[in-house]
């Protein structure tokens, strides 16, 4: 088995303009269509948005599965960007403790990394509402698959 380093941000290769290659690259359909909007894709961290219109239960709060995909498609991109050379960045495990909620307008989410390694990235997830309150925190474990071919 072929080792190869952990990543860091420093040590990463980040394209200049990191939004315009989100855009030429995609989000996948299931975040196009809820509306996921990133603003932000550095090294460091990755920062989008989301309506809460479309995204509702029932009794017309944020679905929490809804926090879920904002969550995966954060951690997701960014373990990507990151991930090394000949590697593909694959959901392994994602958690998700709702401690607030969201009635209207968008709702944040922060994805800062807790682990860059080998093998595996870890990635924290702070979703907030427009008042600032914390609604979920995500946690995402991605696996890097080497690339075949």
């Amino acid at each position: 088995m072929t080792q190869h380093a952990a990543p860091t941000p420093e040590s990463v290769a980040v394209p200049a303009d990191q939004l315009d290659y989100l855009r030429e690259r995609g989000i996948g359909a299931l975040a196009t269509t809820m509306g996921v909007e990133f603003t932000e894709f550095t090294a460091e961290r990755a920062v989008a948005v989301m309506p809460v219109e479309g995204n509702t239960q029932p009794i017309m709060l944020m679905h929490g599965g809804a926090y879920v995909v904002l969550g995966e498609t954060l951690g997701s991109m960014h373990a990507n960007l990151v991930a090394p050379e000949g590697h593909v960045a694959v959901g392994l495990d994602i958690n998700a403790t709702h401690t607030g909620s969201a009635r209207t307008g968008k709702v944040t989410g922060v994805c800062t990394p807790i682990k860059l390694g080998r093998s595996v990235a870890v990635h924290e997830i702070v979703i907030t509402n427009d008042q600032g309150q914390r609604c979920s925190t995500v946690r995402i474990t991605n696996f890097y698959k080497r690339i075949s071919g």
